[in-house]
This record gives C-alpha cells, sequence and structure tokens, in this order.
C-alpha cells in the first residue's frame, strides 16, 4: 500500500496551497464585510480558482470541472480549510449530485455553474426538521405541468448568493422524498430572514419560504421519490469535505501557535520552554496526523469502489472525529495565544468562532455518533477494514 502523493497529487496540493494564500488576503475584508465580498472581488477570485484548476473540483472535465478523484478533492478542500470567513466558498464545489442531472438539466444549471455564472444551494433543513430527516413538511401538490411547492427551508448555505435552489419535499398524496430545482425568482419563493451568526462567514445561511411555488415536471432531479438518497448521497460527501477542511484549519492553528510560541518570551525565555506549552502543541499534532491519515483513507477506498453503506459510516467517522479533534486544536492554540488569541484581527480567533459549526451542520456529531452506532449493530465491526484489493 502506497500512502506517497504521486507528482501531480504534489503538484495539485502546491496549486491549492497557493490559491489558499490568496484568499487569505480577503480575511480581514470578508471580516469586516460580515458578507459578501464587492462582485469583482469576488469574479476575479473565481477566475483564479478556475486558472488554479481547483474550481468544480467535484466535477468531470469534459463538463468543465477540475475532474478530481475524492481524494484530489479531499486533497484540495484540507488547503482550502485553512482560510477563514468560509471564503473557501468562492472555488465553487456543486452539489454533488447535480451529476445526476438530465442533459437538459446539466445545460441550464450545472454547466453555467462550472463557468462561474450562476450558483446552487441545497435545501432540506426545516424548522422542526434538522437531524430528523423524515420530519420534512415541505410538500409538493401534483397540478397540470408540475407540482405546487409549500413550505419553509432554514439555514440554506450560500443560499443569498444562488441563483436557484435544490429544494427537498415531499410529493403528495405518499410523501415521496423528491428533489426539486427551484429558480429564486420563481413567484411564491422569498427570504424571511437572514440570521447572524458567530462566525463571520462571506455568504449567508438564509431562511426561505416557499407558497404555492409553481415547479414544472422537468424540475425534477432524478427521480420522484428518490430525493432521500440523492440527500444522503450529498450529506457523505460534504461530511468528507468537512474533515478535510477542519483538518486544514487545525494544521493553520498549530502552525501559527507553534510559530508563536517561539518567539513569544515570558520569565525571559520563549513559552515554547515550558512544559505545559509543550504539552499542547504535541497533542495538537497528534489530533492533525490522525485524522489526516483516516480522512485520506476514507477518501481513497471510495475510489476504490467502497459500497455506499459502508462509505456513509466511515464518512460519519471522518466528520465527527476530525471536527471534534479541530475543535480541541483551535481551542489550546488560542490559549497558547493568550489575550492576542481573542482578538478578531487574528486568524486564531476567527478559527475559534468558525470550528464549532462543524460539529453542527451536514449532521450534528451526536447523529455521527448514531449512523456509526447503526452500522456497527447491523454489520459488526467488518466496516471498519481496509478493502481487499
Amino acid at each position: 500500500m502506497d500512502f506517497a502523493y504521486t507528482p501531480a497529487q504534489q503538484e495539485l496540493k502546491a496549486r491549492a496551497a497557493a490559491y489558499a494564500e490568496l484568499l487569505m488576503d480577503y480575511e480581514l475584508e470578508s471580516e469586516a464585510a460580515d458578507g459578501p465580498l464587492p462582485r469583482d472581488t469576488v469574479k476575479k477570485l473565481t477566475h483564479a480558482a478556475m486558472d488554479a484548476g481547483v474550481y468544480g473540483i467535484n466535477m468531470p472535465t469534459e463538463w468543465g470541472g477540475a475532474g478530481l478523484t475524492l481524494l484530489e478533492q479531499v486533497i484540495v478542500e484540507e488547503e482550502f480549510g485553512k482560510v477563514t470567513n468560509c471564503l473557501w466558498d468562492i472555488p465553487w464545489r456543486p452539489s454533488n449530485v447535480l451529476a445526476m442531472a438530465s442533459p437538459e438539466q446539466r445545460e441550464r444549471y450545472l454547466l453555467p455553474i462550472l463557468r462561474g455564472e450562476r450558483f446552487d444551494a441545497f435545501a432540506t433543513t426545516e424548522p422542526d426538521s434538522g437531524s430528523d430527516a423524515g420530519a420534512i413538511a415541505t410538500t409538493a401538490t401534483p397540478v397540470d405541468g408540475g407540482w405546487l411547492l409549500d413550505g419553509e427551508k432554514w439555514f440554506v448555505t450560500c443560499g443569498d448568493v444562488a441563483d436557484f435552489l435544490l429544494v427537498q419535499a415531499n410529493v403528495l398524496p405518499d410523501n415521496e422524498s423528491t428533489l426539486f430545482f427551484v429558480e429564486k425568482d420563481t413567484p411564491g419563493v422569498r427570504i424571511s430572514r437572514t440570521p447572524r451568526f458567530m462566525h463571520s462567514a462571506v455568504n449567508g445561511h438564509p431562511e426561505f419560504v416557499f407558497e404555492n411555488v409553481f415547479v414544472p415536471t422537468e424540475s425534477v432531479l432524478g427521480e420522484v421519490g428518490q430525493g432521500f438518497e440523492l440527500t444522503k448521497d450529498w450529506f457523505t460527501d460534504e461530511r468528507l469535505m468537512i474533515a478535510a477542511r477542519t483538518v486544514g484549519l487545525a494544521e493553520r492553528a498549530l502552525q501559527l501557535a507553534r510559530d508563536w510560541a517561539v518567539q513569544r518570551k515570558q520569565f525571559g525565555v520563549p513559552i515554547s520552554d515550558f512544559q505545559m506549552i509543550q504539552a499542547m502543541l504535541a497533542d495538537c499534532a497528534v489530533d492533525i496526523a490522525v485524522n489526516r491519515s483516516y480522512t485520506h483513507q476514507v477518501a481513497w477506498e471510495a475510489d476504490h469502489g467502497v459500497d455506499r453503506k459502508t462509505l456513509h459510516a466511515k464518512a460519519s467517522i471522518a466528520k465527527l472525529s476530525a471536527s471534534e479533534a479541530a475543535g480541541r486544536v483551535v481551542d489550546r492554540c488560542l490559549q497558547i495565544f493568550g489575550g492576542r488569541g481573542y482578538d478578531r484581527s487574528y486568524p486564531i480567533e476567527r478559527m475559534y468562532r468558525e470550528v464549532r459549526v462543524d460539529r453542527i451542520w451536514e449532521g450534528t456529531s451526536e447523529i455521527q455518533r448514531v449512523i456509526v452506532a447503526n452500522e456497527l449493530i447491523k454489520r459488526g465491526t467488518a466496516f471498519l477494514d481496509l478493502p481487499v484489493a
């Protein structure tokens, strides 16, 4: 088993790192704006991502994407995770389920995304349906030529800048979970509120209301009744990317804390001479090394044909472990910085606020534990094994 990056993967990592450095130049501007950056800035950074080959990384080259394997996507997202203010949203990675679009849907929705002309947002969470996906109350009532959508969707990440939404709704009368393409300017679609959260993300997470929203027959992604499975595939992908980004965030935090500890003097010596500081640095290194290895392993297994149920559980392990580890790392690193770590002009403070949500969105830590426990109960410990060649 070869754990070394290929020359192409090393070069990809370097390109992603260089692009992440470019994004870092806009962190303080984004923090001050507490919202979208100017359109000209976003356009410039979008084209820079395209030039670097790190835009649309999860879509094939024949459609205009970067055509990366899942492991290569993890390599890129790990570098992006080092950037604060969720600026990694600018080098857009379309919802993976858009690969299931029909040729006509692909022309209308996916290809413009890959050209940087449109953006999508995935709308599944509701006021009474977060972890309990089965409690979704948004309905699609059949009418001539399509459906009428009614309901609410909350915490729609990047919904403020998206041009269209992928909305999960239950088709009546049998409550068949289905994904629909919904243009944001369709009559009956409105943003009711854009909450302000702990982190200052470059894009928002608005709440949407749908009132008698007509969507035509051709607006269904996949098939009627396939929505839950497609959403599950989307969650699996997102959880693995969160694991990768939190590893990257933790690594930047540790690098900053290590550099600070070496040069910061107290009692006449660098604080890196103190064993309690050394212990915190060492614990951070362990958290990062272990979670990077496992996240890479799961991505590699996915590229080599691991079955969907196993991948779903392993992605949950990766997301659970990496997000919680990153929280520990950033907490220690802020402590090493002392009062300066609490200053918003320092990246470590922004990381401290931002990493907290990684234990919540795309499935809480508690839900990841439920998924892993269910897999253990149903299939034993065999799913933890590496695949056989």
